[in-house]
């Protein structure tokens, strides 16, 4: 199994990328494996703090690493707490306290008023010199309640209202949250940028539906799910491992044959 570093300490967030890469036969490392010191985000935005944590995680582990940074924009704050909404309530804040100093921040806006969005900038690095890193972002649109529900997720997820469901973040299950959210639409976008770094894989044949032969791009493959984790692993594990010297017809054929 391929494996790559995640550089973060958020349970919450490695929970959650794991799930998803592990359809693909790809195990994340956390960082904390390998003792990595964490990064200090200074920067003011997302991607920049993303480079800044995956880079730090590249030179303290000599491995390609993911980053993640996120966070939620609330529009009355004036699109606060932003790329503080780790540390709203102050540095080392629990979720239980900067959920409660949003409610406080929030205590006169009315309901109407209370649209909000998580955004998220995903970064992958090869190493920590890495001149030209994938960069994804994607964000997932809410509004923030008065009162907390639902017992799953982290972070602001209990008081992110989702309309279109009549639901709190913190009320789905972690696979139709993956599949929604903010962090799992940029890893989507992560893993097709990745695979187009291989032109050669621009589009394959001999995917099976019940209606019959199938025929899609890698990143078609990848937005609609479809089942077939080991193609799909065995081409971002080729993108991971930098393996030029194989021929793209011999992989393509050893694939067929699995």
């Amino acid at each position: 199994m391929e494996e790559v570093v995640f550089a973060s300490n958020n349970a919450g967030k490695t929970r959650e990328v794991a799930a998803v890469l592990a359809e693909l036969g790809i195990r994340v490392v956390p960082q904390s494996e390998f003792n990595v010191t964490e990064a200090e985000e200074t920067a003011p935005t997302f991607v920049e703090n993303a480079l800044i944590k995956a880079r730090n995680a590249c030179r303290q582990t000599g491995r390609p690493a993911i980053a993640d940074d996120s966070g939620l924009e609330v529009d009355a704050l004036n699109g606060a707490p932003g790329v503080y909404s780790a540390r709203f309530a102050g540095p080392g804040a629990t979720d239980a306290a900067n959920n409660a100093r949003l409610l406080e921040a929030l205590a006169d806006v009315p309901d109407e008023r209370r649209t909000a969005r998580y955004q998220c900038v995903l970064v992958y690095m090869r190493h920590a010199a890495d001149p030209t890193p994938i960069i994804a972002q994607a964000s997932w649109e809410g509004r923030i309640l008065t009162a907390p529900r639902g017992s799953g997720g982290f972070g602001y997820d209990p008081l992110f209202w989702l309309p279109d469901r009549q639901q709190t973040v913190a009320e789905l299950d972690l696979a139709t949250k993956n599949r929604l959210s903010h962090r799992g639409q940029a890893l989507q976008q992560l893993l097709a940028k990745a695979l187009e770094e291989d032109p050669g894989f621009s589009r394959i044949t001999g995917y099976t539906e019940d209606s019959g032969e199938g025929r899609w791009t890698v990143e078609e493959a990848i937005r609609l799910r479809v089942p077939v984790p080991s193609i799909a692993a065995s081409l971002f594990a080729r993108f991971l491992s930098r393996q030029d010297e194989s021929p793209t017809m011999k992989a393509v054929a050893a694939l067929r044959q699995q």
